[in-house]
């Protein structure tokens, strides 16, 4: 079961040494879990949590293999990387290998907690978008092929007359289909139609079958007749 409340984890192998950095997680209103090796942090990780990870790193940087292996299981989590020996080679590597952050310990000042904020808030917005994406995708799928002949003229900005001319059928056929297409797609407004679709009509569409002329200034190509 995918917990709702994010989690910050910190993997370290001696939580003493980072006390500081724990306080200022506990201040937080998010789950934090402290694990001492990234096996037992990776073979626990739901893939569909969202929250941010804490790794310590030694001075020869192995733990950063473990941003390779999130990646290779599909895994986004943000990662902040804490190193007591905080040399400039080290910090090169660690972006280099997608950390989204570098912090030197002890932590200087109060700025972790703010850091922390972020990165969380940011992995939340970004899953939101996966999912939405996602459900928006499901949607997609379920048009027939005339409906999704409409929606890609709706998206190019064409108007229903426009649009009828092009599919040779009447303007109420059109307007019938658009307002299956909102149902269909759960949109209540043409903004929210082309900000979700238009990326998938884009990826969907495959050589041009007609001429959307009177949006470019010039007459449109009737398609033949096919049934509404």
């Amino acid at each position: 079961m995918t917990c709702t409340t994010p989690c910050i984890h910190l993997v370290t192998p001696d939580s003493a040494a980072c006390a500081d950095v724990i306080h200022a997680a506990n201040g937080l209103s998010f789950c934090l879990r402290v694990w001492q090796d990234v096996d037992g942090f990776l073979s626990a990780l739901d893939p569909e949590a969202t929250g941010a990870l804490l790794v310590e790193v030694s001075d020869a940087g192995r733990e950063l293999a473990v941003l390779d292996r999130l990646a290779l299981l599909g895994m986004e989590l943000p990662v902040i990387v804490l190193a007591r020996e905080a040399t400039v080679e080290l910090c090169r590597r660690a972006f280099k290998a997608g950390a989204r952050e570098f912090l030197p310990l002890p932590v200087a000042g109060d700025g972790l907690p703010d850091i922390l904020r972020k990165a969380v808030s940011q992995h939340v917005l970004e899953r939101q978008r996966q999912q939405r994406a996602r459900h928006a995708r499901s949607l997609y799928t379920r048009l027939s092929e005339r409906e999704r002949e409409v929606l890609g003229l709706v998206v190019a900005g064409l108007t229903n007359k426009e649009i009828a001319r092009a599919l040779a059928v009447s303007p109420r056929t059109v307007e019938v289909h658009r307002a299956r297409l909102a149902g269909k797609l759960e949109t209540d407004s043409l903004a929210q139609l082309v900000r979700q679709y238009a990326d998938l009509v884009d990826a969907d569409a495959g050589p041009p079958s007609l001429i959307c002329g009177q949006a470019w200034g010039a007459p449109l190509a009737v398609a033949a007749r096919r049934p509404a």
